[in-house]
């Protein structure tokens, strides 16, 4: 999905991924908006594969903004420590919502330690905290040595 225009429309701040240019739901959609943050992935040299049915669903701009700030929390916690060779950005329809799973090959961690918090995962932390305002569900799955996870869940009605 990614262009060349794109990737330069994209760059890293103290490893988190940013966008220079506002997000634009309406013509770009939700997974072009969250394709945009792939670039410094895919510089890097990750590929970046796209799971995304196509189901005809419209996503209110309050639930497709938080989305896509938690596609940017998970992509750049992939960036910053995952050292993945492949990761996979899957957006689909699920029931009366929509689902955001992002998964990476990297080196894992152990995920009840980073979400407990003493030391690490504030971003996700915060992540799940907004989702869970929302009415939705934040799933982390990793292991050291076998990968990461993510999973947002948020209503559509």
């Amino acid at each position: 999905m990614a262009n060349e225009s794109a990737l330069d429309e994209v760059a890293t701040v103290g490893g988190v991924i940013t966008d220079h240019h506002p997000i634009d739901f309406y013509s770009l959609g939700l997974a072009g908006c969250i394709d945009r943050l792939t670039g410094p992935l895919r510089q890097q040299g990750t590929a970046v594969r796209w799971d995304t049915p196509h189901w005809g669903i419209e996503i209110p701009a309050d639930c497709a903004s938080l989305l896509y700030q938690s596609a940017r929390e998970a992509l750049s916690n992939a960036l910053k420590y995952s050292e993945a060779s492949e990761l996979t950005v899957q957006l689909a329809a699920v029931g009366h919502g929509v689902r955001l799973v992002v998964s990476d090959d990297g080196t894992g961690f152990d995920s009840q330690f980073a979400l407990s918090g003493r030391h690490h995962g504030y971003g996700l932390r915060l992540m799940s905290v907004a989702v869970h305002e929302a009415g939705g569900t934040v799933q982390v799955s990793s292991t050291p040595g076998q990968g990461t996870t993510v999973t947002v869940t948020l209503p559509l009605d």
